[in-house]
């Protein structure tokens, strides 16, 4: 069922609004949190300066709401409607890790085998013994380089990353690694199937489950991405000490932030040329119903509309703490799972646990997408002007808020 949300004359925060609500007797009952969200989501555009986003709620594999609005530029010509996608940043990295993870599951790989095992270069500068384990869950102290190259040179990153010692003693301690875990991840599935990740994810998920999803966007899809915008300014960022380090030369954050470098201007990121290439680290492209609609099957054990995706086995892995403590780059607490961090429900408000039960990424740019296998629960919000600061997504924490308040 469709409605039309008429606000009347289009004012200077949002564009058109549409909303979907799906009529289902559920735990979460679609009407009453239509009630809850539409307001909030509301209040993002007019109290807290978002131009277009999108929202998806999912439960016991089935939508219960999907809302949009807002404009997908600056100038607000055009509206953001149910047809948009958006680049989602970091988010991206969730489906890269359930691309891997599912991998090892087909060819029944155990995380405790290492690395260099399917990749033997890898294992150069004492990194023989990292685990696939210690890989996924930011363990392998391989979050920045040395060597200085191109983001959009995949041979010459992948050589650095092989040649690269560790930056800390693998599986002593965890590190977000910001710009270098996608690469790991696609290079990993390379040499188990022969395949570039952005193919495993064409042809194992995005199109059994029609989800309007790219890690590479094809070019006739252009026409339909809102335009990133940088970050407005507004309060002072926090943790303060990770925020100083991100600009100070020579620390872990900036490192780590800038290394392999490039695609550090925003407006870059809104380049077809760059769109199309299949950055797994911070590059994918799609809409919160397919975000939503892909951690829902998350959520429900692995398995959507009579299809099974996963095992309970590898599931568990995704949900099974495997590093936590203070992050060496963010500087806080975090905790990570086989490739995804650990209660991503309350992860953008920089309160992480290793007794979540939540799961999923929160995207640098404001995007967030998670699954909650308690509650049969799946949550994406996507938005085309970046948060000021790399961690919090507070836009999207207040409808999870909200979410969780009705259960």
């Amino acid at each position: 069922m469709e409605d039309e949300d008429d606000h009347g004359e289009e004012d200077d925060l949002a564009a058109a609004w549409s909303l979907l609500v799906y009529p289902l007797a559920m735990r979460l009952e679609s009407n009453q949190l239509l009630q809850r969200l539409k307001p909030l989501f509301h209040e993002n555009f007019e109290k807290f300066g978002e131009l277009g986003a999108a929202v998806s709620v999912w439960q016991n594999g089935n939508p219960i709401v999907d809302l949009y609005g807002g404009s997908c530029d600056s100038g607000r010509e055009k509206p953001w409607t149910a047809n948009t996608v958006v680049l989602v940043w970091s988010a991206t990295k969730g489906i890269g890790s359930a691309c891997v993870l599912h991998a090892l599951q087909q060819h029944k790989i155990e995380l405790n085998r290492p690395v260099a095992e399917f990749w033997p270069e890898f294992g150069q500068s004492d990194k023989d013994k990292i685990t696939l384990g210690q890989l996924l869950s930011h363990q392998a102290g391989l979050c920045a380089l040395d060597q200085r190259v191109d983001v959009l040179d995949y041979r010459g990153v992948i050589q650095a990353l092989e040649a690269q010692a560790p930056l800390w003693p693998p599986g002593s301690a965890h590190g977000y690694h910001a710009r270098t875990f996608g690469f790991l991840l696609d290079e990993l599935i390379r040499r188990i199937t022969a395949k570039t990740l952005s193919e495993y994810w064409q042809e194992n998920f995005a199109r059994p489950l029609q989800l309007d999803f790219w890690i590479g966007l094809p070019e006739n899809e252009n026409s339909r991405v809102a335009t990133i915008y940088a970050a407005k300014s507004g309060k002072t960022p926090e943790p303060a000490q990770f925020y100083r380090d991100l600009v100070t030369p020579g620390t872990l954050a900036r490192k780590t932030f800038t290394s392999p470098y490039g695609l550090n201007v925003i407006s870059k990121m809104n380049d077809p040329q760059i769109r199309a290439q299949p950055n797994v680290s911070f590059g994918g492209i799609g809409s919160a119903s397919a975000l939503g609609r892909f951690y829902s099957m998350l959520a429900n054990s692995g398995k959507l509309n009579g299809q099974t995706f996963f095992s309970l086995e590898t599931i568990e892995r995704m949900t099974t703490t495997l590093s936590d403590g203070v992050d060496r780059v963010f500087q806080i607490p975090t905790a990570f799972s086989a490739g995804f961090m650990k209660d991503s429900r309350r992860a953008t408000s920089r309160i992480f646990g290793p007794s979540a039960t939540s799961f999923g990424h929160p995207g640098a740019g404001g995007s967030h997408a998670f699954a909650d296998p308690e509650n049969k629960i799946a949550f994406a919000y996507v938005m085309n002007q970046m948060e000021q600061s790399v961690l919090p997504n507070e836009k999207s924490l207040r409808l999870v808020d909200a979410i969780y308040d009705l259960l």
